[in-house]
């Protein structure tokens, strides 16, 4: 008896993730907020977030809206979650780095520490004290990306995260090494989108305060 010819399986549709910076705070540029709690959006960060809201809903067949823990992206995210009728989604992984001990100094003094020149030149050598390394917090952010991605196949989703987090993931995304992180640029609300194919990712925005409308792969 003849078998019958396997069916092929088809591998999973590509996933768009659009990383959603968090907007601007009382003490965006001045100080090292991290996991403390109680920061919330400055009138300029709410506003902010609105605006992202309007852009993202010009996209048709965003399936999901996530946030880190923190309350920052939690209220970024809300406007864009209410635009496009969806709830949002708390995801652990895509919480800020865990600065430890430099949690909530002013950056003008971090900045005069011997330390704060390995934290822009040499990443992958410095650990927090008491907190996490940036190698530790690539590693969460990208298996959080990866686990958000597996859950929705052929879908665009929304990641709404922090600074050197998103960063960290487009570094991934782009295969450049974590010590040259600090060259990408990541500001309050913007948006960086990622199509993660089987193939690999593509990179089809970063740092984007435009429209999103002809995100493609080219």
């Amino acid at each position: 008896m003849a078998s019958r010819p396997k069916k092929k399986v088809e591998a999973p549709g590509p996933t768009t993730v659009l990383f959603v910076r968090h907007g601007r705070t009382p003490t965006t540029g001045a100080v090292l907020p991290g996991r403390a709690p109680g920061l919330h959006l400055a009138d300029a960060g709410l506003e902010q977030a609105e605006a992202a809201a309007q852009r993202i809903a010009m996209l048709s067949q965003v399936a999901a809206v996530y946030a880190s823990p923190m309350e920052r992206t939690k209220e970024t995210a809300a406007p864009i979650a209410k635009a496009l009728k969806l709830r949002v989604r708390t995801e652990r992984g895509l919480i800020e780095c865990d600065f430890g001990a430099w949690t909530g100094r002013k950056l003008s003094d971090l900045r005069k520490l011997p330390a704060w020149d390995t934290v822009q030149r040499h990443p992958t050598g410095f650990r927090f004290p008491k907190g996490e390394s940036f190698s530790e917090m690539q590693t969460r952010m990208v298996s959080a990306v990866h686990r958000l991605v597996a859950a929705h196949p052929g879908e665009v989703i929304v990641a709404v995260s922090h600074a050197d987090t998103i960063k960290a993931a487009l570094a991934d995304a782009i295969g450049t090494h974590l010590d040259l992180f600090q060259r990408i640029v990541v500001g309050p609300c913007s948006i960086s989108a990622v199509t993660y194919t089987s193939g690999g990712p593509i990179v089809l925005a970063q740092n984007s305060t435009g429209s999103l409308t002809d995100l493609v792969p080219s």
